[in-house]
């Protein structure tokens, strides 16, 4: 219970429908706790598509990379500080009162961001935030988990996974809907209170896990609610159920101590346990380090760097590869017993090399035959609106548009594509503003590309590969290889080291891929 649920089978899924369908209580409880996951999801994909925006607000973040990556990357850390205090808070405060404490800092972090004058007050709500959702991440499938009837909890805990992805789903959605709307960003931020209100009020009208309550020494009031939850004839098999993982508890603390210190003591000196936690740990690190992440903070801008220049159509492609990453949890809940864990994990691993790899050719083509720049359309803009850097270099007849954003430009295209007039400018917004009055396209982030289309449907492919494998497989194998009494801590180390990586990408990746070094290109960096 504590490493997390295990795959539900067809089986499973029959009984749910009947059980849910018998008794609306049951699915009402999964789906209000569900929400800590659908909040999960929407912080993770929100950001990419508010991040275009905020950078045109203020101008010190669209000048410095680092900054972007903070204010993405501090909701990860958050999150790590919530994990590791929601254990803390689910033993002892309750998994519903530590779902309640998480709204309630992720309704403050999301107002804190939509009113934000300054982009030290963004990075401090991201961190409101992430805190909450380090805390429901954890707390909501552990809720379901415990208070769900034993031959559904597997279907149940899922809801928490599709919700996840639901809400990724639906931050693109939101994104795309604000794009012409005054406050953009604030809008889309701002109305991820909306769910953490609802699942405060919805909670409220729920009970508390009949386990920690059973753990409490409340028995009676444990009872109660199992009577709401199970039929008749199988409370009694609960009760003795918890009664015996109790005991057993007790048991293992005896064996491996209490402290969390005893306990990874008790961990690393066990030569089996100590295997599966390398094992666990690389499952995990591996899955952030294929790049998952960068795709779900940053995709509309590497679509924009394939030269998609718009911002809503960057925006409406990402909502793409949100659904693709739906279809993939799909396919994984279908194949991942079928294929085994192992099977499903080297296939996906394969896909996913391949695909990084045709994506690196993608831009490596797409950086080497950028449209040259047309000196006598770039002057006519007037030196102030031309870049400094093209009206000191030596020899400007080799720039293109990709040296030109190399030097903290932008490229002023015509409408017909690799045609004249082709101009690098200053990247400032009144320079922005005469390039869009005379009907032409702005890049700052990319170049145009008659293989643009191209990368993101790589893109797409890479999802599709990841999602049922890489995506999944990590948790699940998690949740199995450790004995029961070291299950609680190993899953834990893992978990963290999974954050922990997810930190280090979100923190490095527009350095490395925008890297603005002469001596290095772009493509390269991103196959490094």
């Amino acid at each position: 219970m504590e490493g997390g649920p295990e795959a539900a089978s067809k089986q499973e899924f029959m009984e749910f429908w009947k059980r849910a369908t018998s008794s609306p209580y049951i699915m009402r409880l999964a789906l209000s706790a569900g929400i800590g996951g659908l909040l999960f999801g929407y912080d993770t994909g929100v950001i990419s598509g508010a991040l275009l925006y905020i950078r045109e607000d203020f101008v010190e973040v669209d000048k410095k990379l680092w900054l972007q990556e903070v204010i993405v990357s501090m909701a990860v850390a958050g999150a790590i500080i919530g994990a590791a205090l929601g254990g803390w808070m689910n033993d002892m405060l309750g998994r519903k009162t530590s779902i309640l404490g998480a709204d309630i800092v992720f309704f403050l972090g999301a107002i804190v961001m939509a009113i934000a004058p300054a982009p030290w007050v963004l990075v401090i709500g991201r961190i409101l935030v992430g805190f909450g959702v380090g805390i429901a991440s954890m707390t909501s499938p552990l809720y379901i988990l415990e208070a769900s009837p034993a031959t559904i909890r597997g279907a149940l805990v899922c809801i928490n996974g599709l919700l996840i992805t639901f809400g990724q789903f639906l931050s693109y959605l939101i994104n795309l809907a604000f794009t012409t709307t005054p406050g953009t960003w604030r809008w889309m931020l701002g109305v991820a209170g909306l769910p953490a209100v609802v699942q405060f009020v919805l909670m409220l009208t729920l009970p508390e896990s009949p386990r920690w309550l059973y753990n409490q020494g409340k028995e009676n009031e444990s009872r109660k609610i199992l009577e709401k939850i199970y039929r008749a004839d199988e409370i009694e098999g609960e009760i003795k159920a918890m009664r015996e993982a109790v005991e057993q508890e007790k048991q293992e603390e005896g064996l491996i101590g209490q402290t969390l210190g005893e306990k990874m003591k008790a961990a690393f000196s066990n030569v089996a346990v100590r295997r599966g936690l390398y094992a666990g740990v690389t499952a995990q690190v591996a899955q952030q380090f294929v790049g998952i992440n960068t795709v779900m903070y940053y995709s509309p801008t590497i679509v924009q760097f394939a030269g998609i220049a718009s911002k809503s159509t960057a925006l409406a492609l990402s909502l793409v590869t949100s659904g693709l990453n739906a279809v993939g949890s799909i396919l994984s809940m279908l194949c991942i017993d079928k294929y085994g864990r192992r099977k499903l994990m080297l296939l996906s691993l394969i896909a996913i090399i391949v695909c990084l790899l045709t994506l690196t050719g993608v831009f490596y083509q797409a950086a080497t035959t950028a449209p040259p720049i047309d000196n006598v359309d770039t002057l006519s803009f007037g030196a102030n609106a031309t870049c400094q850097a093209y009206l000191d270099a030596p020899n400007v007849s080799s720039w293109n548009c990709m040296k030109c954003l190399k030097a903290e430009c932008a490229f002023c295209a015509s409408t017909g594509g690799n045609h004249l007039p082709r101009a690098c400018l200053a990247e400032t917004k009144e320079v922005r503003v005469v390039c869009g009055e005379q009907k032409r396209v702005w890049f700052s982030d990319g170049c145009p590309s008659k293989i643009g289309v191209l990368a993101v449907i790589v893109l797409g492919l890479y999802i599709l590969a990841y999602s049922p494998g890489m995506g999944s497989v990590p948790w699940v194998l998690n949740s199995e290889i450790y004995p029961l009494r070291f299950r609680g801590i190993c899953g834990g180390i893992a978990a963290v080291s999974n954050w922990c990586a997810n930190l280090i990408v979100s923190l490095t990746f527009l350095s490395l891929f925008f890297s603005h070094d002469p001596n290095q290109d772009q493509s390269l960096i991103q196959l490094i």
